[in-house]
């Protein structure tokens, strides 16, 4: 192979008019007029300058032409770097100083900002917005529908995406033509995907799971996806019964069933629905499996690894496990302190090794060393263990990252936005259990002296905050003073994605800490643990 993704998932659309992509409207693209459209983003790709194994960044929403241009670098070897079109300006700085893209295709709305960033870094900006359209667009409708392919073997670099850990910066997993490929077939062998199945595909595709775990999965079975711009109730429960597959997160299965018109006739013929990117709480698999007689399918991946176990199709799904590992992926269970393999049953650090774990992390050579083992393991951080049928368990992460609706929330990065706040003295943010996004942000916060707790009701904004007085163990359902809020939601909105922003906060005199004066989190977490049990306060 010269290519291995482009040879094994793109060369076969060549010629083909059976449709790829399916749109809400009824209309279709077909899988060569989409190998075409990937081929002009190949050749727009070098005549802004891409050579392979340069980056290419996209911060755009999810469109055809979006897809095309992931397919693009592909075929010119660029590594595709896709960002959340809910990154501020800031964060964008970020990802364009580490990764040093040749080339930002950003939405038309962030060009001036986007360009100002990128004006010191030598990155060229093109656009794209939610239409298709932009200069990105224009410039590839003047380029040809076949081009050359670029050389590429199985260890050369095809993407690049960004996770957060609980401590130091955000971290690039280079991910592998290999990486990729391999967890392709694998899910596309494992969920018996084929050339009649219609994938219903409403996830983001800047994160893996849209990307690489949905669309990678299509394009190796042959299949066709229909192609919506994101999550909406009313659209998903008219275009199921066009569909044979769902892969979405929690939120998509609670969302659907708070609606009577998902029941079982609606989605007789369906034969899978696949969860991942956030756990799915046990309530949620029971309830499912009464309106519907399906068993959600839960799977267990990684930025840094793809999939890594999955409940089998022809199998036990068990709710509240992750499954057994994939074929070609070993997971081992070891002491975290020590690194001494454990019993079966015994929690502990979660390992994994395959084709599928990533080469590292993009110039962070200190991080790569501590995340792999010299025995090939990569270091997940998170704890769980194997049932008697090898059934893998997650009770939790070592550290202190929360994944809320599928995205990583680094809370740090959340913490200086609002200890920078006048008012706050100190912040400590926590992910607790939420029914609709698996995990919800939280925020504990000190008050500086003399900020004003007020106990009028907060009706208009529904924003009213729990403050815990601990010295007494007395709660008070009280609100902060309405400026302060303000303030505080203001500088969030300026700094953060929505995802990343706490959905509530809670006032307490001081935060518990250790005799080393380290805040503890998990003491937080266990004392906040049923704060969005009640569905009033949930769907603030």
């Amino acid at each position: 192979m010269t290519n291995p993704l482009y040879d094994r998932l793109f060369a076969p659309l060549a010629g083909s008019d059976a449709p790829l992509l399916r749109f809400a409207d009824g209309t279709t693209l077909s899988g060569d007029a989409f190998l075409a459209m990937a081929h002009r983003a190949a050749a727009a790709l070098r005549v802004c300058g891409v050579t392979p194994g340069d980056r290419v960044a996209a911060q755009v929403e999810k469109t055809p032409e979006a897809l095309a241009l992931y397919a693009g670098c592909v075929i010119a070897g660029a590594v595709f770097l896709p960002l959340n079109p809910g990154y501020t300006p800031a964060e964008v700085g970020y990802f364009l100083v580490d990764a040093a893209p040749r080339l930002l295709v950003s939405d038309p709305r962030a060009v001036d900002a986007s360009t100002a960033l990128a004006a010191a870094h030598g990155t060229r900006v093109e656009s794209l917005d939610a239409a298709g359209a932009g200069s990105f667009r224009r410039l590839c409708e003047r380029q040809p529908d076949h081009g050359p392919v670029a050389v590429r073997a199985d260890d050369d670099l095809a993407a690049l995406l960004y996770t957060s850990g609980t401590t130091g910066r955000a971290k690039g997993a280079m991910l592998s033509q290999r990486n990729l490929l391999s967890n392709a077939e694998t899910l596309a062998a494992a969920w018996r995907f084929g050339a009649d199945d219609v994938l219903l595909h409403a996830l983001p595709i800047f994160h893996t799971h849209g990307l690489f775990v949905a669309t990678h999965t299509v394009l190796a079975s042959g299949a066709s996806m229909l192609f919506l711009p994101g999550f909406d109730r009313d659209a998903l429960l008219r275009l199921l019964p066009q569909a044979s597959v769902l892969m979405g997160v929690p939120t998509f299965y609670t969302r659907l069933l708070d609606d009577a018109r998902f029941d079982r006739a609606l989605i007789a013929h369906m034969r899978l629905f696949v969860s991942g990117s956030a756990p799915l709480l046990a309530e949620t698999h029971r309830a499912f499996e009464a309106r519907t007689g399906h068993r959600i399918l839960e799977r267990y991946g990684m930025t840094e690894t793809n999939m890594n176990t999955s409940n089998p199709y022809a199998g036990e799904r068990r709710a509240g496990t992750v499954g057994p590992p994939l074929p070609g992926v070993e997971i081992a269970i070891v002491d975290p302190e020590h690194g001494t393999p454990l019993a079966q049953g015994e929690t502990g650090m979660v390992l994994v090794r395959g084709p599928n774990v990533c080469r590292g992390y993009w110039n962070q050579p200190e991080k790569t060393r501590e995340a792999f083992r010299a025995d090939g393991f990569f270091v997940t951080g998170d704890l769980g263990y194997l049932d008697a049928d090898r059934y893998l368990v997650l009770v939790g992460r070592q550290s202190d990252l929360i994944i809320s609706g599928g995205f990583n929330v680094y809370p740090k990065e959340v913490e200086q936005v609002l200890d920078d706040v006048p008012g706050v003295r100190e912040s400590a943010v926590i992910g607790v259990p939420h029914p609709d996004f698996g995990e919800a942000v939280l925020a504990v916060l000190v008050a500086e002296p003399g900020a004003r707790l007020d106990a009028r009701a907060d009706a208009e904004t529904g924003r009213g905050v729990a403050a815990t007085v601990a010295a007494t163990e007395t709660a008070l359902e009280t609100v902060l003073e309405p400026a302060l809020e303000a303030a505080i939601r203001a500088a969030l909105d300026r700094s953060l994605a929505r995802y990343k922003q706490p959905k509530a906060l809670v006032w307490v005199p001081a935060l518990p800490r250790n005799a080393m004066g380290k805040v503890q989190k998990a003491l937080l977490r266990e004392r906040y643990a049923g704060h969005f049990a009640d569905s009033a306060i949930a769907a603030r």
